[in-house]
C-alpha cells in the first residue's frame, strides 16, 4: 500500500477508537478507566493515548472526583464540542455501512 492509503486507514481507524471512547463516555460517565479499557478492548496505555487525544482536542473534559481521598476516581465529559463530533461520526458511520449494504446488494442482484 501506498503511504496515503496507510495514512488514511490509521486517520479511519483512529476516528473509530475515538467514537467508541466517547460513546462509552456518554453511556457511564464515572467509570474507570480499567472499566473503559476492558469494555472497548483496549490497553490502558491505548486507551489514555486516546482520552488525552480527545481532551486536547477540546472533545472531552476529565475531572477528578474533589472530596474523594482516592484521586484515582475519574469522571469524563463530553463538551458541547464533543457531542458535536460523536454526532458527525456517528452520520459518517451510517453512511458508509449504507453504501457497503448497497454494494453488496449490487453484487447479489447480479
Amino acid at each position: 500500500m501506498n503511504a496515503i492509503v496507510v495514512q488514511y486507514m490509521n486517520k479511519k481507524k483512529e476516528n473509530q477508537d475515538h467514537f467508541d471512547v466517547m460513546r462509552e463516555i456518554q453511556k457511564q460517565p464515572q467509570t474507570s478507566q480499567r472499566d473503559l479499557a476492558e469494555q472497548l478492548g483496549f490497553s490502558l496505555g491505548k486507551l489514555n493515548y486516546c482520552l488525552k487525544a480527545l481532551q486536547q482536542k477540546g472533545l472531552i473534559k476529565i475531572k477528578n472526583f474533589e472530596k474523594n481521598p482516592n484521586k484515582l476516581n475519574y469522571i469524563y465529559v463530553l463538551t458541547p464540542k464533543g457531542i458535536a463530533e460523536k454526532t458527525r461520526l456517528t452520520i459518517n458511520f451510517m453512511k458508509r455501512k449504507m453504501e457497503e449494504y448497497d454494494e453488496l446488494k449490487k453484487e447479489l442482484e447480479k
